[in-house]
C-alpha cells in the first residue's frame, strides 16, 4: 500500500531541494558531493553506501540526465553541461528503474506461512485443481512448479494461512508492464508503459525514479525568462492544512515565476467542449464518449483498444487550454504546468503540445524549489483565497470530478438531456470499463477514466495524503462562487484558442 510518508519520499523531498538549490546558486561543483551531503555521517551500516549510490542516481535522473552503466566508471556530474540549458529536456524513458537499488523481489505466488494449524479439514489440498498442496510435519506446502496460482487454497483456508505475494510495482502497474530481467529485478516493457508513476510511489526500495525537468525551469528563471506557473486544481492541501492561493501566489514570485494561474480555468472551458461534443456526437455518431484529461488513461485506450480511441473526447486538456490562454496574453512566456502527474511531462513532450507547455514539475519537485529557496508559508502573509474558476471545475482533481463537471454543462444547455455516466479509477479498472464499453453495455454513456486510484489527488506526484486532499478540495469548492462552468468569464475565448492552432491533430493528440 502507497504510503506517502516514509523514508523515501523523505529522501525525494532532500534531492529534489538540493537539484534545486544548486541550480539557483549554478554551483555545479557540488554534485559530486550531494550524495554524502544528503545523507552525511560515517555510519557503518551496510546498506550506507547502496543508499548514496541510489541517491547519486535520483540527482541525475531528476535533472533529465540518464542513468549510468554500473559496468563503467563515470563522475556523478557527467553529462551536466548538457542538461544545463534553460528548456525541456531529457531523454526517454521517461520512467526509470536503477538496477542495483531493486530488490528482485520473488514473481507472483501463493504461499503457506506460519499460521498453518495442520487442520484435519485439509480445506486447501481438498480445493487446488492441480494437486499442488501435500502436508510435511503437518503443515501444508505448495508445489510451485504445480501451482497455477489460482487462490482456490487461499479462499479455502480458515486460519487465513495462505498469502499471495506479488511484488509491489507489479501490483500497482495497471498495465502489467513490469516483468523480471534475467537477474529477477524488475524491467519496465516501455511499448505497454503509460508514465502513470504508480510503480515509482509503490516501490518500497526507491528503485523506479522518473526523470525531471527542475534543473532546467530554474536556468530559465535565472536566465530572466517570464516563467508563468499553471497550477492543477489538485494543489489544496499539498503545501499545508490553511494555505490559501494567495500565500501560493507570492511563495511562487519568491521562486522566481512571473505569475501563477489556475488550471481550473482550463478544466472549464474542457468541460464546456466536452459537454457540446458528447451533445453533437452521441449517439448519433458514435456509441459513447470518454474524457479526456489524463493522459495516462488516453495513452492506454490508445494501446489496448486502438479501434475505441477515437471515442475519446478530442477536446485539448485543462493543461494546455490554460496554457494557450497565458500565450495569447503573453506570446514571449514559457509556461510550466505544476501537478501531481508524471504522465504529463509526457504530454508535454507530444508534437501538438511541446509548443504550449514548456516544462513540467511535480508537486514534489516544487516542494524542493521552497526548500531550496527556504520558503516558510508561515512566513508568507495570510491573503485571501483567489477564485476565477467554478466548483465542479475544481473537482476535476478528485474521481468522478471531470465526469460531474460535463454533466453539469449538459444539463445547463439542455436539462431535459439524461446523461449516465460510468467512472473508474486506476488502469486496471479503466480496462475493465473499456472492455464493458466494447460489449456494447455503455451506449450512450459519458465514461470518465482516471489512471491514478482517487484521480489527481493521488498522482504520483503529490505530497500529501490523498483524503487529507479530497477534504482541502471540498472546502475549496464549496467556497468557489461559481457553481456551472458556463460561467466562466473565458467562455467567449474557447473559439479564438481554436482558430489560432488549426493544425491540432487527432492522431499526435493521443
Amino acid at each position: 500500500m502507497r504510503n506517502i510518508t516514509c523514508d523515501i519520499a523523505d529522501m525525494r523531498k532532500r534531492v529534489f531541494a538540493e537539484v534545486a538549490k544548486m541550480a539557483y546558486e549554478q554551483d555545479y561543483d557540488r554534485m559530486n558531493r550531494l550524495p554524502y551531503e544528503i545523507l552525511p555521517g560515517d555510519e557503518t551500516r551496510d546498506t550506507i553506501f547502496l543508499e548514496r549510490a541510489i541517491v547519486g542516481e535520483r540527482i541525475r535522473l531528476a535533472m533529465g540526465l540518464p542513468l549510468r552503466s554500473i559496468a563503467e566508471h563515470s563522475l556523478l556530474s557527467d553529462g551536466v553541461e548538457k542538461s544545463a540549458v534553460a528548456e525541456k529536456y531529457y531523454d526517454p524513458p521517461l520512467i526509470n528503474i536503477i538496477k542495483y537499488a531493486c530488490n528482485a523481489c520473488p514473481p507472483t505466488h501463493y504461499e503457506v506461512t506460519n499460521m498453518c494449524q495442520g487442520c484435519l479439514a485439509h480445506h486447501c489440498y481438498h480445493a487446488c485443481p492441480k494437486d499442488a498442496i501435500s502436508f510435511q510435519k503437518g503443515k501444508a506446502v505448495i508445489d510451485q512448479d504445480k501451482c497455477i496460482k489460482c487462490g482456490k487454497c487461499k479462499a479455502a483456508c480458515s486460519y487465513q494461512a495462505i498469502i499471495r505475494f506479488e511484488r509491489p510495482c507489479q501490483q500497482a502497474c495497471g498495465m502489467d508492464a513490469i516483468t523480471s530481467d534475467e537477474l529477477g529485478r524488475a524491467q519496465i516493457n516501455q511499448d505497454k508503459c503509460v508514465s502513470c508513476g504508480m510503480c515509482l510511489v509503490n516501490c518500497p526500495f526507491g528503485a523506479i525514479v522518473d526523470k525531471g525537468q527542475l534543473f532546467q525551469l530554474i536556468h530559465a528563471i535565472n536566465r530572466g525568462e517570464k516563467v508563468i506557473a499553471i497550477i492543477a486544481p489538485a494543489f489544496w492541501g499539498q503545501f499545508g492544512e490553511n494555505i490559501t492561493t494567495g500565500q501560493i501566489k507570492e511563495a511562487m514570485k519568491r521562486l522566481g515565476f512571473a505569475a501563477l494561474e489556475e488550471v481550473a480555468v482550463g478544466a472549464d472551458l474542457c468541460a464546456i467542449e466536452e459537454a457540446e461534443e458528447f451533445l453533437r456526437d452521441v449517439p448519433e455518431k458514435q456509441p459513447f464518449m470518454a474524457t479526456s484529461c489524463c493522459p495516462a488513461w488516453s495513452a492506454m485506450a490508445k494501446k489496448e483498444f486502438p479501434g475505441m480511441a477515437p471515442y475519446i473526447s478530442m477536446t485539448m486538456t485543462p493543461m494546455v487550454l490554460t496554457a494557450r490562454l497565458q500565450k495569447r496574453r503573453n506570446p514571449k512566456c514559457k509556461i510550466a504546468f505544476i501537478g501531481p502527474c508524471a504522465a504529463k511531462k509526457l504530454e508535454a513532450s507530444r508534437r501538438t503540445v511541446r509548443s504550449e507547455v514548456d516544462f513540467v514539475l511535480t508537486f514534489e519537485e516544487l516542494r524542493g524549489m521552497f526548500e531550496a529557496k527556504g520558503i516558510d508559508f508561515n512566513n508568507i502573509p495570510d491573503q485571501p483565497a483567489y477564485y476565477e474558476a467554478s466548483a465542479p471545475a475544481c473537482g476535476f482533481a478528485a474521481g468522478g470530478g471531470v465526469a460531474k463537471a460535463v454533466e453539469e454543462v449538459i444539463h445547463r444547455i439542455d436539462p431535459t438531456v439524461e446523461v449516465k455516466t460510468v467512472c473508474a479509477e486506476g488502469l486496471r479498472e479503466c480496462r475493465q470499463m473499456l472492455r464493458i464499453a466494447r460489449t456494447g453495455k455503455y451506449d450512450g454513456y459519458l465514461l470518465e477514466g482516471m489512471a491514478c486510484p482517487g484521480g489527481c489527488i493521488a498522482g504520483a506526484g503529490t505530497v500529501q495524503l490523498p483524503e487529507k486532499s479530497r477534504q482541502r478540495l471540498e472546502k475549496y469548492k464549496a467556497a468557489a462562487p461559481l457553481s456551472n462552468p458556463m460561467d466562466t468569464a473565458y467562455i467567449e475565448e474557447i473559439k479564438l484558442l481554436h482558430e489560432e492552432y488549426e493544425d491540432w491533430d487527432r492522431v499526435g493528440r493521443h
